[in-house]
């Protein structure tokens, strides 16, 4: 739908769960963020073009948000339906947006090694099958933009955190910030608004300084991948609940570490304060490692946690 003149939300389903691409219009050309799976494209994208009367040659670019294969993995097709449209990414996070298997290993098998967490073959297996990646054109951060026409021109923002190449937009003309997954709240719902999983943010520093630099947009609409519309105050509300749960994790986890009679994994940690932490069952919340992690690194890195090994796997004291 038209949300704002020139902004459509495309929302297409993700499973149990949805995700948002979104068209910024103008005179000289039609910008997308990002690609979702790949039936987004035919299934959601190109029946919502045809719809609103939108040629396909309107488009001129698509940018991934992030590496992440719902916000990729409809890359090829929509190449295959539009191979004049430039498709670009942020410099940290193009490698995985072009190779299915370097986004496996790197990004999902992360803490295979080290902490002995991997996703469910099965999953794997599905993510294999709803993401065709495509080549990038080029990369783009900071300083770019892009002359829509009619003096509409769109902002990329630098937005890391969640992952280290993620890129969000400052969409002037609406007063709006297109962010993807840069930040993530308390929790990722399913479509019906019930918590799917944690918020997955991994690196802590950088995920708050995006946050800081949302704020200092004062944005009158905030619109993300996952979750519903925000409006007015309704976006100072998500980004201070994004940070709120920050606090909330390194609180946690340095009661755990303290109250721990020696060196704890990183999945000990999570079973001890998941039932605090959040809503979601024992498979869910098996990825609080992604953001339980960068927490860990932090509390390290400040002095007040320490990093070793038990039994081949990465483990915490108090310090």
């Amino acid at each position: 739908m038209e949300i704002r003149p020139g902004l459509h939300r495309v929302v297409a389903p993700l499973g149990e769960r949805i995700v948002a691409l979104y068209l910024l219009e103008g005179p000289e050309g039609v910008l997308l963020f990002d690609t979702g799976i790949d039936e987004s494209i035919a299934g959601t994208l190109l029946p919502y073009l045809d719809a609103i009367g939108m040629p396909l040659d309107r488009l001129r670019w698509a940018v991934t948000s992030h590496c992440d294969f719902d916000h990729t993995g409809g890359s090829a097709a929509l190449l295959e339906a539009a191979p004049h449209v430039e498709l670009l990414a942020g410099v940290a996070d193009a490698a995985m947006t072009q190779d299915v298997d370097l986004l496996i290993a790197g990004r999902y098998g992360e803490f295979h090694e080290p902490d002995g967490f991997d996703d469910p073959p099965e999953l794997t297996e599905h993510i294999r099958s709803v993401t065709r990646l495509a080549t990038v054109a080029r990369t783009i951060g900071d300083g770019d933009a892009f002359d829509l026409g009619g003096g509409r021109v769109v902002h990329v923002l630098e937005a890391p955190g969640h992952s280290p190449g993620h890129l969000a937009l400052w969409d002037p003309a609406n007063r709006t910030l297109v962010i993807g997954d840069a930040t993530l709240g308390a929790t990722v719902p399913f479509a019906d608004g019930r918590p799917a999983f944690p918020p997955t943010y991994r690196d802590v520093d950088p995920y708050l300084a995006t946050i800081e630099r949302f704020r200092a947009h004062d944005a009158e609409l905030l619109l993300t991948a996952h979750y519903p519309v925000h409006e007015g105050e309704g976006v100072a509300a998500f980004l201070d609940e994004s940070a709120d749960y920050v606090d909330v994790l390194d609180r946690a986890l340095e009661a755990a570490l303290a109250e721990a009679d020696g060196p704890r994994t990183t999945l000990e940690l999570i079973h001890r304060i998941a039932g605090e932490v959040g809503p979601w069952d024992a498979s869910a919340a098996e990825y609080l490692i992604f953001p339980v992690t960068g927490n860990l690194e932090r509390l390290v890195a400040h002095g007040r946690a320490v990093q070793g090994m038990r039994d081949g796997l990465r483990a915490w004291s108090a310090a």
